[in-house]
Parts: structure tokens; C-alpha cells; sequence
């Protein structure tokens, strides 16, 4: 009973079985939560926004567009499922029993690896945009986008289901006492895991963004060669202009992917275990999961119509009727 005393206990019950409760700093632990909590609300808020406007607004029913939507949704699950749940499991212990473990373990691998998919056919889409204009309005349709989107969900669902099948089946094979909920996958399927969420899609964006910058600088220039002597000094400078924005662009895209994914998947390339430094686990984690917050921010905001409809759903423009119709371009 003197054991008992020292420390708070998942289940008093089951003396011998029974995890601990987290001890933590309470001025810490009330920052980390509102902290986290509000990563959360956020991530849930800014892609609402997203998913509004594209629903809404019928001018904004492209392929671009569609894709947008998609990553929103994805988004949107992480931050109104997924978060939650983890703010909640960090401070205490996992009440839910084995078979919500798994769900939880699932849908957390399922939708991010959704995501990455999403942003890698959002980088393939403005690839074909800018590096074959003419062709694009054939070879993008709404129809082929749509079944892209598809076939990227199932993906996602059938391929965690794989790496994630030894742990569906016995949710409770790693946790060391009973009240914790431990995801783990071995390392052959952990090594596939990198190169399919990360090693894959960042090379991918990376290639295709600066493919893209290259050729969006060498319109800028080859349009700067064909004006006239009197337009010639402000034309430089529009095409200075652009080829910086475009690179600011191409770096925000590439840096945000990097930064967010970087930390989580670094043990795995160092050879160390993931469960070595606990506070660093849980803040890579947490910055995986920002990468939702994130997102919305890099993909949308900086679109002017994003910001218009922004203005419409916050003031309730968008109840009036024939608000669908409105010019939002």
C-alpha cells in the first residue's frame, strides 16, 4: 500500500498491471494544454474555411480547387479527431479500451499519410499548369482529378491497413502496463513507411516545385525580351517581382513539408528508437500534426479568393440566397 501512496495509478485495482498516471509540472502542463488546445481549434477553424468556400462557391469548383478540398478534409479530420484525442492521452491514461487503440492508431497513420498524398497531386496539378499551359485544360479534367482524389484515399486506407494490420490485431501487444495505448510497426515496415510518407513525396514535391520555378522564371524572361525599349525598366521589374514571389512560394511549400515531417521520421534515419527521449517524441509529433494547421495557410490563404470568401463566410454573407453565385474570382 506504500507503493500506492507514491504515485497515482491508471486502474488502484490492478496493482501490479496498472500504468502510471502522468506527473507533471502543473503551470506546464495548463500551457502545453491550452497550447495544444488551441493548434486544434485552429486546424479545425482554418480548414472549415477551406471546405466552405470550395462547397459554396460554384466558381470555385475547379480540379485546383478539388484538390484543395480534399487536403481540407483530411486536415479537418486531424484536428477534430486526431488532436483531441492525443492532447487528452498526453496528460492522461487511455480509459477507451483496446479496440478504440487500434481506431485511433489507424485513423491517425491514415489521415496524414492522406494529406502528403493530397499535397503531392496538388504539386503534380500546378507542375502540368505551369510546365504545359496549353494542354491543361485536356489533361486535367474534373473527372480525372476526382478519380485521382479517389484512388489517393483508398490508397491511404489500404496501404495502413497493411502496415498497420499486426497492430489492428492485437492493439495491446506493446503497451507495457495496462492503460497505455503504444503505437508501434516493425522496422522492415517502418522503413517502407519512410520512404512511402516522406522519402517518396518529398522528393517529389521538391523536383516538381523547382521544375515549376524554372519554368514560371523563364516565361518572366522570355516575355521581358519581347517588350519595347519604353516599357523595358518597368518590365524588369515586374518580372523581378515575379520570379521572387515564385521563389518565395516554391521555399514556404518546400520549408513548411521539411520542417513538419523532418523531426518526426529523424530517430529513424539517426538508428535510434523513438521512444529514447519522450518530450522530443511528442513534440515531433505534435509538429507532424501542426502540418494541418499549416497547410490551409500555405495552400489557400495565399489565394486572393480565399481571402474574400474568408470575409463572406465570417460575416454571413454566404446565408443570403444566390450566395453560391457570387463573383468570388
Amino acid at each position: 500500500m506504500v507503493v500506492v501512496k507514491e504515485f497515482e495509478l491508471c486502474f488502484p485495482q490492478l496493482l501490479n498491471i496498472s500504468c502510471r498516471k502522468p506527473m507533471q509540472n502543473l503551470a506546464k502542463d495548463i500551457f502545453l494544454h491550452v497550447l495544444l488546445s488551441c493548434i486544434s481549434v485552429l486546424t479545425v477553424i482554418l480548414n472549415l474555411l477551406v471546405i466552405i468556400s470550395i462547397s459554396h462557391f460554384k466558381q470555385l469548383h475547379t480540379p485546383t480547387n478539388l484538390l484543395l478540398l480534399s487536403l481540407a478534409v483530411s486536415d479537418f479530420l486531424v484536428g477534430i479527431l486526431v488532436m483531441p484525442i492525443q492532447i487528452f492521452h498526453r496528460r492522461s491514461c487511455w480509459f477507451s479500451g483496446n479496440m478504440l487503440c487500434g481506431l485511433y492508431g489507424y485513423s491517425s497513420f491514415f489521415l496524414t499519410s492522406a494529406s502528403v498524398g493530397n499535397m503531392v497531386l496538388i504539386s503534380v496539378d500546378r507542375y502540368v499548369a505551369i510546365c504545359d499551359p496549353l494542354c491543361y485544360s485536356r489533361k486535367v479534367t474534373l473527372k480525372r482529378v476526382q478519380l485521382c482524389v479517389g484512388l489517393c484515399w483508398a490508397c491511404s486506407v489500404f496501404y495502413n491497413g497493411v502496415i498497420l494490420m499486426d497492430f489492428m490485431k492485437n492493439p495491446d501487444r506493446y503497451n507495457s502496463c495496462y492503460g497505455d495505448c503504444v503505437v508501434l510497426i516493425t522496422s522492415i515496415k517502418g522503413a517502407v513507411d519512410i520512404l512511402v510518407t516522406f522519402v517518396g513525396p518529398v522528393t517529389v514535391i521538391i523536383v516538381l516545385y523547382m521544375r515549376v520555378f524554372v519554368v514560371a522564371v523563364s516565361q518572366a524572361r522570355a516575355m521581358r525580351s519581347h517588350v519595347t525599349a519604353i516599357t523595358k525598366g518597368s518590365s524588369v521589374c515586374v518580372t523581378k517581382k515575379s520570379e521572387r514571389k515564385a521563389a518565395r512560394t516554391l521555399g514556404i511549400v518546400v520549408l513548411v513539408f521539411l520542417m513538419c515531417f523532418c523531426p518526426y521520421y529523424y530517430p529513424s534515419f539517426a538508428g535510434e528508437d523513438n521512444s529514447a527521449s519522450l518530450e522530443f517524441s511528442v513534440f515531433a509529433l505534435w509538429l507532424l500534426f501542426c502540418n494541418s494547421c499549416l497547410n490551409p495557410v500555405v495552400y489557400a490563404l495565399f489565394y486572393p479568393w480565399f481571402r474574400r470568401s474568408m470575409k463572406l463566410i465570417v460575416t454571413l454573407q454566404i446565408v443570403k440566397l444566390n450566395s453560391c453565385n457570387v463573383n468570388i474570382l
